[in-house]
């Protein structure tokens, strides 16, 4: 009996080829498996890697803010000229000793940002590289000179539409007895404030762009969500911008027109769905496959036995009328059979 345990168990262990088979993925999974290996990573090495993109940001920042603070007059001239004609006097003022010192270092530090922003939104995007196919990865340095365009582009509307129209409406309050002369340091804070405010919506159009690709959002959607689309953007728009609606409505309405293209690129480049399956037409296709087999010949002892079965159904009804005729005379030989048989045996005396 343990003899026989043994062998069956041995016949149950399976052969170490088709282990090895087993173990071995087969060519179509065997990619996939490996980019899925080859992104997977822990938290802490997520945080590790972030790590390492932002002192990259950094250091990129740091050399851009040193190469502008060596032109950081001229580019402080340039972000005045707005201004300049609107002014009686033609010039600024400062009360503090050190103020112009640090105006010029917050405009080489700005200024060093958007050159470094093609390098800045480059590793962004190389965060996110992990988490991506590795047809996926060769569109990041396409997208993040795109990101950088786009960035740049915002903060160059802001500066010959926006601040034209902005500076000019500030100063037509000025009169004999109201003067205006802008303090050097708040005008520079409000100017760069909106041109990096500028530089980030222009990016909605990419943002809703990707999103779409990944199906998260959908045209119709967008279309449908569009009366809170407007209401998040005037807040967006208050919180990015000084206090006063005319600054606040000169930058909702950039974005409201951008959230419009957002849904045109939705429509076009977006993530098509599926198209729905119809039962209808599964149960049209099934009836011709079923009409196409033929039905199965019958066998010669089923056509033999048919006749057969229709004569002794015909010849029924004619034993059925015949039968009772029979049963009475059947009955009186029996009848007469017994009384004679009464008749013939007397009893003995």
């Amino acid at each position: 009996m343990s003899e026989q345990l043994e062998a069956a168990a041995e016949e149950s262990k399976p052969s170490p080829e088709a282990a090895a088979e087993e173990s071995t993925p087969s060519p179509d999974e065997a990619p996939e498996e490996t980019e899925a290996a080859a992104g997977g990573m822990s938290l802490l090495e997520h945080l590790g890697e972030l790590r390492k993109r932002l002192t990259k940001c950094a250091y990129a920042v740091a050399i851009g803010f040193f190469a502008c603070y060596a032109f950081a007059e001229d580019i402080f001239d340039i972000l005045l000229q707005p201004m300049v004609g609107l002014l009686t006097d033609s010039h600024f003022q400062y009360t503090s000793p050190p103020e112009a010192f640090f105006t010029y270092m917050k405009v080489a530090f700005v200024a060093g940002i958007f050159v470094a922003s093609p390098y800045i939104f480059y590793q962004l995007w190389a965060f996110i590289a992990p988490g991506l196919y590795e047809h996926e990865r060769k569109w990041i340095i396409p997208i993040s000179v795109f990101t950088a365009l786009l960035f740049v582009t915002g903060a160059l509307f802001g500066y010959f539409v926006v601040f034209p129209f902005g500076f000019e409406f500030f100063a037509s309050y000025s009169n004999e007895k109201i003067q205006f002369i802008p303090k050097l340091n708040e005008y520079t804070t409000f100017c760069l404030q909106l041109l990096l405010a500028f530089g980030l919506i222009f990016e909605l159009p990419l943002f809703m762009l990707i999103l779409a690709r990944l199906g998260v959002v959908t045209a119709d959607k967008l279309r449908k969500t569009r009366k809170y689309a407007i209401l998040v953007i005037f807040i967006v728009a208050a919180i990015l911008t000084p206090p006063d609606p005319f600054t606040q409505t000169l930058m909702a309405g950039p974005l409201l027109v951008l959230y419009e293209l957002s849904i045109w690129l939705a429509k076009v480049f977006g993530k098509k769905p599926a198209p729905p399956v119809e039962e209808d037409e599964d149960e049209d296709e099934e009836a011709p496959a079923e009409a196409a087999v033929p039905a199965a010949p019958e066998t010669p002892a089923v056509e033999a036995a048919a006749p057969a079965a229709l004569a002794e159904g015909e010849e029924s009804p004619a034993a059925d009328a015949e039968a009772p005729s029979d049963a009475p005379a059947k009955d009186e030989g029996e009848s007469g059979g017994d009384s004679g048989g009464e008749t013939g045996e007397k009893p003995e005396a």
